[in-house]
């Protein structure tokens, strides 16, 4: 069911969480996120996320009422307003005038993922990803590639803070995550299951990206740009893999390194 209803201003309590976009600590204890965008709102319309709420400017009003009456939740709320009152209200422009709530879904188990991935297997996993945009640019990448999950390890950001979502452009929507507390842990229980885990990460002794081999159960795993793996990640890792660069630079920007790592993946699977 759909309940609409035309705003001139964010006091009420069910309003609260458009109020602070940037206090993404308070809506992870609620359980909630918060996605931005026309594309983004698109791609949870197609997904099986709970929506909450919507709030929009009018002149998108007609574009998104029929998708969302249609949705299977009980109730949606969906807030509309102007679009000069939306910019007052947030604290910054909206250009879209698309923002939307919804429910972070409970976590998955590693060996639900593992069940229904794809094989050969072929998992991402990161570690100190701090950076909300990269994260958001390596979901995309992921679902690009065909990436079957992502392994978030306990020192990257949360994967469902509201500039992530956006610059996943919904890319979250379809890639099974898993939040791991202990990266380390989860790599050797990949480990153990058969699947090598391989280190996106400028070792001496490291493999050639093209040297490697990436045609069996596989997991590959990024670091920052700034500081690489972890000496502890690392070491859980079967061996570390590198891209041959010229000219003195000596790292790419982690949504780079994975393109050009999961299309190596794809092309000796024969996919690319």
């Amino acid at each position: 069911m759909l309940r609409i209803e035309k705003i001139s201003s964010l006091d009420r309590p069910e309003l609260e969480p458009y109020r602070t976009l940037k206090r993404s600590g308070e809506h992870a204890a609620l359980g909630i996120f918060v996605a931005e965008g026309d594309k983004v709102l698109d791609r949870m319309l197609e997904s099986d996320f709970t929506i909450v709420s919507v709030l929009l400017i009018e002149e998108r009003l007609a574009e998104f009422e029929p998708r969302l009456r249609a949705r299977p939740e009980l109730e949606i709320a969906l807030f509309v307003c102007e679009k000069a009152l939306l910019t007052g209200m947030v604290g910054f422009e909206i250009y879209q005038g698309v923002l939307a709530i919804g429910k972070i879904p409970p976590p998955r188990a590693l060996e639900a993922i593992l069940t229904v991935a794809p094989h050969p297997r072929f998992l991402v996993a990161m570690d100190g990803l701090a950076n909300a945009e990269n994260v958001g640019a390596l979901m995309r990448n992921c679902v690009a590639f065909g990436v079957a999950a992502l392994i978030a390890g306990e020192t990257c950001s949360s994967l469902f803070l509201r500039r992530t979502v956006r610059n996943s452009m919904g890319a979250l929507f379809k890639l099974p995550v898993l939040e791991s507390p202990n990266l380390v842990q989860t790599l050797g229980a990949l480990r153990a299951r058969g699947i090598r885990c391989l280190a996106a990460h400028p070792r001496p002794d490291g493999k050639s990206l093209s040297q490697a081999t990436f045609t069996g159960d596989c997991c590959v795993v990024f670091g920052s740009e700034g500081h690489g793996i972890s000496k502890e990640v690392l070491a859980a890792c079967d061996e570390a893999v590198v891209i041959p660069m010229s000219n003195e630079v000596d790292s790419l920007n982690v949504s780079a390194a994975a393109a050009v790592f999961l299309y190596e993946v794809n092309r000796q699977r024969g996919q690319a």
